[in-house]
């Protein structure tokens, strides 16, 4: 998932493990798309690569590119694509501060 967001150049990809923290999900992949249209390309292109690739469909799917925020909902990842603006505002690394930083890629 990280590669995949890295290749449609996303920027401040970080993957967080969760597993010590919260059942909700055992990681996080956080990164930023800098226009609405990068953010669909990002999420558009996971979907897509995870369902060829790996026949994974998101359990649901949150938020729209132009809101800046799009969740995808994998189960055990939990993928988070913002806009500048909005990653800022909600600060999910400092929310889950606790969680381990498995990569970060500037």
């Amino acid at each position: 998932m990280v590669d995949i967001a890295s290749d449609k150049k996303a920027s401040d990809i970080v993957l967080l493990d969760l597993r010590h923290v919260t059942v909700m999900a055992d990681y996080f992949v956080i990164c930023t798309g800098t226009t609405d249209r990068q953010i669909k390309a990002i999420t558009d292109d996971l979907q897509e690569k995870l369902k060829a690739d790996d026949r994974l469909i998101p359990l649901h799917v949150e938020g729209t590119a132009d809101s800046g925020w799009i969740l995808l909902d994998y189960g055990a990842v939990i993928v988070h694509v913002f806009s500048p603006t909005e990653r800022e505002y909600y600060k999910l690394e400092r929310i889950w501060s606790d969680a381990t930083v498995v990569l970060r890629m500037l």
